[in-house]
């Protein structure tokens, strides 16, 4: 007898229930499944794992036998080739649940052998039981599966009853090995808890136990952690444990194996935006992106205007005082936040789809904003890592430990190794923003733009955007000593498109502080060049320049500069591009708004290129489109309503945006009705006054 009660037939509860697995008829068919599914299970954790990582018998133990079960298959379909046998029913039934028996454990070890070595160590009992239950459920079929009935050699009798006794012994036990490399993992997580930094030699046998040998395999891992967090996000036991871990992870990795090669330098030049390793290669579609912070969204919000952020991002804006949107520039008329889960859903599969970690969790924020826009003293902004003492303490030794590295780099080679580190860390979480910026890395960074290096400039450059993010960061660039020359010398020299783009991109996070908007605006050359770069730049580094050039718009000094420059030519042209379009239109709403209606006016075919955006622009582009034409018209007098009016079939553009635009859009497109309402009952009254004084003296003479 087993050592636990073996239920006579399979608890239904067990099934999917959802699944859309339903055995094969006839048995041939049945039984050329389970015997490819009796050789497709494969063990998990993977054979090159440490022993510390099995984490209980049956994982290593069920896929042998399962193995060994193919005999039992083989020989039965050898039997029904050859004879008209009829399987009995009460075999058929036994197999046809076999068939869902090993499709869930073939599910189980799939799912388990993409998982970070972590995840089996913490969750190793959970493991452990639902194999066990799985092998319960197989030990029961076997114990009623009419043997006798069958046409199989004795020898395939006696295997199924050897393995029937080998399941019968099945267990939820973990193996000590596990327990104790658990154990040992979790003081070394209380030890950096307390500030403590761990021995060099103690944190390489914990590592070597993992089976992390070396850079490679120590990503592949922080990259497997890091999905795995955001799919334990509710069991509050492990992953607050798990996410320490992976912080650990990072620091270990750059201590004991020194900092990792860049995956695709030169690929990224030509490619999409790099992000963390888990996107390095992937370009993430720009409305997945955050307008503020230009990363992937994981909790967007809504705020009064329409327009997305990310949460973490606009909390911070509003809670330093701002009262308008970062994106449009229009007053927030409430700072409530609504959480927009359609398109988190949408992110949420994009991340699934491109195997790219996704933890709505890790930019949670709550905040409390007051109504009268002042810094509140509640304000709570945590991630993950916020929340984790020991994942703190570990990004900022990382981001030390890097720093020091940096400024005694002996090669262009080890420096951009270190650059690549930084750059990672600072793509993710302010906290490890500011422990890199603490740690000094500002002033290191900024001279490695003119790197002749095509790597080591690109990631210095992504470093520097990435920390710009962070406002006490964006301080810190604009206080170094030539840190605006820096910037223009990649706009002008940059080695490659990407660097340039991302070049472009700081200057747009550095324009969200108004003095050092006006500072940028008032260099010779900032203006120009990112002009330049919106003619002749590719479709990202229009897009980059664009937004760039909005920042600097926002400022009504600037907007002279801008004009003499020729921005509302060029911003018109690169508006009938799709991919730069939103940024473009922006930028003639805010030209238009600071003193430069004149200018938009007067450009050849403004108008109607406005009116197209109104057609067919995304929700944004129309927004822009319709607040640059209430603007043009208001400050530039009847001949450009008129010209508004005379396009054909205006009056319903203007209504459909009113009925079904952003809430802005709506405001926007009612004040362009009145406007064109206006203009032609002034238009209407003056026709009157004119038949009415041409009628006076043919009245006159009558009367007399």
């Amino acid at each position: 007898m087993p050592p636990n009660p073996v239920p006579m037939a399979v608890s239904p509860s067990r099934r999917p229930s959802s699944s859309p697995l339903s055995p094969p008829d006839p048995d041939p068919d049945l039984l050329r499944h389970l015997l490819q599914l009796s050789r497709d299970v494969s063990p998990s954790p993977p054979p090159s794992w440490h022993a510390s990582l099995r984490v209980g018998h049956n994982f290593s133990s069920v896929p042998r036998n399962f193995k060994q079960l193919s005999l039992l298959f083989e020989e039965l379909l050898q039997h029904t080739r050859g004879c008209d046998f009829a399987m009995p029913r009460s075999a058929s039934l036994c197999f046809r649940e076999m068939f869902l028996v090993f499709h869930r454990v073939k599910a189980l070890f799939h799912d388990s052998s993409g998982r970070s070595r972590a995840f089996h160590l913490f969750r190793a009992e959970r493991l452990a039981a639902e194999l066990h239950e799985q092998v319960v459920d197989l030990a029961t079929l076997l114990d009623i599966l009419p043997l006798a009935e069958l046409p199989v050699s004795e020898d395939a009798r006696d295997l199924v009853r050897l393995l029937l006794r080998q399941f019968r012994r099945s267990s939820t036990a973990v193996e000590p090995a596990a327990l104790s490399l658990r154990r040992d993992v979790l003081e070394l997580i209380a030890e950096i808890e307390r500030g403590a930094v761990p021995d060099r030699d103690a944190l390489q046998g914990i590592f070597l136990r993992l089976g992390l040998d070396d850079s490679r395999s120590c990503g592949r891992e922080i990259d497997r952690l890091e999905r795995d967090i955001s799919d334990c996000a509710a069991d509050h036991r492990w992953a607050p444990v798990m996410v320490a871990l992976a912080g650990i992870l990072r620091y270990a990795k750059c201590v004991l194996f020194g900092a990792s090669i860049p995956r695709s330098d030169s690929s990224a030049a030509a490619g999409g935006k790099q992000s963390s390793s888990a996107l390095e290669n992937i370009t993430v579609p720009a409305d997945f992106r955050c307008p503020i912070s230009l990363d992937l969204m994981r909790d967007p919000v809504v705020v009064a205007t329409g327009q997305t952020y990310d949460r973490e991002p606009i909390v911070r804006w509003i809670g330093s005082g701002h009262a308008t949107c970062p994106k449009s520039g229009q007053p927030l008329a409430h700072l409530e936040l609504v959480p927009n889960r359609a398109l988190k859903n949408l992110i949420a599969r994009w991340c699934h789809d491109n195997n790219v970690a996704f933890d709505a969790s890790d930019r949670n924020v709550t905040a409390t904003v007051t109504s009268n826009n002042k810094k509140p003293a509640d304000r709570d902004i945590t991630t993950p890592a916020g929340t984790n003492k020991a994942a703190l303490e570990a990004a900022r030794m990382t981001a030390s430990f890097l720093v020091g590295e940096l400024a005694v780099s002996p090669s262009t080679e080890a420096a951009n190794r270190v650059v690549h580190e930084l750059r990672l860390l600072a793509k993710h979480g302010s906290d490890n923003r500011a422990f890199v910026a603490e740690a000094g890395a500002i002033p290191l960074l900024l001279p490695l733009l003119r790197s002749d290096d095509t790597g080591l400039q690109l990631n210095a450059v992504t470093a520097l955007l990435n920390l710009s993010i962070m406002e006490a960061n964006k301080r810190r660039i604009m206080h170094t000593d030539g840190a605006v020359d820096l910037f223009v010398h990649i706009l002008a020299k940059g080695a490659t498109w990407r660097a340039k783009e991302n070049a472009a991109a700081t200057v747009f996070s550095l324009t969200t502080v108004h003095s050092y908007r006006r500072r940028l605006g008032r260099h010779p050359r900032v203006v120009e060049l990112l002009l330049q770069m919106a003619r002749v730049g590719p479709a990202n580094a229009k897009k980059d320049a664009m937004a760039a050039i909005m920042g600097l718009a926002g400022d009504r000094e600037n907007t002279g500069r801008l004009v003499e420059a020729g921005v509302v030519r060029v911003a018109l042209e690169v508006s009938g591009e799709p991919e730069a379009a939103e940024e473009a239109v922006a930028v003639l709403a805010a030209v238009a708004k600071k003193g430069g209606a004149e200018a938009v006016a007067e450009a050849e075919g403004a108008v109607a290129r406005l009116v197209g955006v109104l057609r067919r622009g995304s929700d944004w582009a129309r927004e822009s489109a319709a607040a640059a034409l209430v603007e043009v018209c208001r400050q530039s007098g009847a001949e450009v309503v008129a010209e508004l009016v005379a396009v054909p079939g205006i009056e319903w553009v203007i209504w459909e945006l009113m009925e079904a635009g952003t809430e802005r859009a709506r405001r926007k497109a009612a004040a362009l009705a009145r406007i064109c309402r206006r203009w032609a009952a002034a238009v209407e009254a003056e026709r009157t006054a004119r038949y009415s004084e041409m009628s006076i003296p043919a009245s006159s003479t009558t009367v007399s």
